[in-house]
C-alpha cells in the first residue's frame, strides 16, 4: 500500500530515479567542471575526426557508391546522387571470394605482418641486449640506432627507393664494382615484396630497441647475480630471466607493431608508387587503390575499411585475452 501511495503521488514509477540521476550529473559538473572543459573538446575532435567518417564510411559500405554515381558539380553543372542502398551485398562480394583480391590481398597481408613484426622485435631485442651492456660510446650507438626512427618516414622511404634504382642505386653501384650484373631491385614481385620488408624492418626497429631496452633496465639485477652464482650459462639466464621480465613490455611492442604493419600504407605506396605488380598490395593499399584509382569504387573501398577494422579488432581482443592469461599464470 505504501509503494502504491508513493507512485500515485509522484506520478511515474522512474521519475525519482531520473531525477537523481540528473542531480548526480549536476553535482559532477560543479565539482568537476575543470576536467569536463577539457574533455569536450578532444571528445569534439574524435567525433569529428574518428567517429563521423568511420560512421560515414560504415554508410557507404552499404551502399553502391562509385564516381559514376556519385553526386558532383562542376562549376554550374550538378548532377545528384544516384548510388543506391545494397545492404550487406557489398561485404558477401567481398568474403565469398567472389571479386577475386580479398583473400589473395589476405594472406600477403598477414605474411608481411608477420615477417615484420618478427625481424622488427628479434633485431630490436638484440640490439637492445647488446646496448644494455657497458661499452665505449654506448651513447652514441643508441643514438645512431634511433636515427631511423626520427627521421620522417616518408624521408627514410625515399631515400631507400634511391638506394635500390635499377640504374643510379648504390646498391647497384656495389654489385656492379665486384663483377656482378646489375638487379632491377623494385621490378619484380618478389623483389618488390623483399624490398618493402626490408624498408619497414628498417624503420621500426628503433621503437622496438627503446622498447625493449627499457624493459631491460627494469629487470633487478640481482636476478643475473644469483643465477650467475649458481651456475646458470648466459642462454639460460636470457630465457629464464630475460624473456620472462621483458613480457609486459614484449606483448604491448608486438601488438602495436601488428596493427601498425598491417596498416603500413606509406610504406609500400611511397617505396613502390605506381610501379607496383600488384602482389604487393596489402589490404589498405589496394583499398586505397579502389578508392583512387580507374573508377572509383568508394563503396568497396569503404567496406575493405570495414572489414580491415573489423579483423583487427577481433586480433586485439584475441590476444589480449591470451596475454593476460598468460601473465596471470
Amino acid at each position: 500500500m505504501t509503494t502504491a501511495a508513493s507512485t500515485a503521488q509522484t506520478g511515474e514509477p522512474g521519475r525519482s530515479g531520473r531525477t537523481a540521476r540528473v542531480s548526480a550529473l549536476r553535482r559532477s559538473w560543479d565539482k568537476y567542471w575543470y576536467a569536463w572543459a577539457m574533455v569536450t573538446p578532444v571528445a569534439v575532435v574524435i567525433g569529428v575526426l574518428v567517429l563521423y567518417p568511420l560512421g560515414y564510411g560504415f554508410y557507404q559500405s552499404l551502399t553502391n557508391a562509385n564516381e559514376a554515381n556519385v553526386a558532383t558539380t562542376i562549376g554550374a553543372f550538378h548532377r545528384p546522387a544516384t548510388y543506391g542502398f545494397v545492404g550487406l551485398d557489398n561485404y558477401w562480394h567481398v568474403l565469398s571470394g567472389a571479386d577475386g583480391d580479398f583473400y589473395p590481398r589476405l594472406v600477403w597481408t598477414i605474411v608481411w605482418t608477420v615477417s615484420c613484426v618478427a625481424l622488427q622485435v628479434g633485431l630490436g631485442m638484440g640490439l637492445a641486449v647488446l646496448l644494455n651492456r657497458e661499452m665505449r660510446l654506448r651513447g652514441f650507438y643508441r643514438a645512431m640506432l634511433i636515427l631511423p626512427w626520427a627521421v620522417p618516414s616518408f624521408i627514410g622511404v625515399f631515400a631507400w627507393r634511391l638506394m635500390l634504382n635499377s640504374q643510379y642505386g648504390v646498391f647497384n653501384e656495389i654489385i656492379t664494382a665486384v663483377g656482378l650484373p646489375q638487379q632491377d631491385w623494385l621490378g619484380t614481385p618478389l623483389a618488390q615484396k623483399i624490398a618493402v620488408i626490408m624498408v619497414n624492418v628498417w624503420i621500426g626497429i628503433p621503437f622496438n630497441m627503446v622498447a625493449v631496452l627499457g624493459g631491460l633496465q627494469s629487470i633487478p639485477k640481482e636476478l643475473y647475480e644469483a643465477a650467475e652464482m649458481d651456475g646458470a650459462s648466459p642462454w639460460q639466464r636470457f630465457v629464464n630471466i630475460t624473456l620472462p621480465g621483458l613480457r609486459p613490455v614484449s606483448n604491448t611492442v608486438v601488438l602495436l607493431g601488428c596493427i601498425w604493419t598491417f596498416n603500413m600504407f606509406n610504406v609500400i605506396y611511397l617505396l613502390l608508387g605506381n610501379n607496383s605488380t600488384g602482389d604487393t598490395d596489402i589490404l589498405v593499399t589496394f583499398a586505397f587503390r579502389k578508392a583512387f584509382t580507374g573508377i572509383s569504387d568508394y563503396a568497396g573501398a569503404a567496406t575493405y575499411g570495414i572489414i580491415i577494422l573489423a579483423l583487427l579488432l577481433a586480433f586485439s581482443t584475441f590476444y589480449r585475452r591470451n596475454t593476460l592469461k598468460s601473465e596471470q599464470a
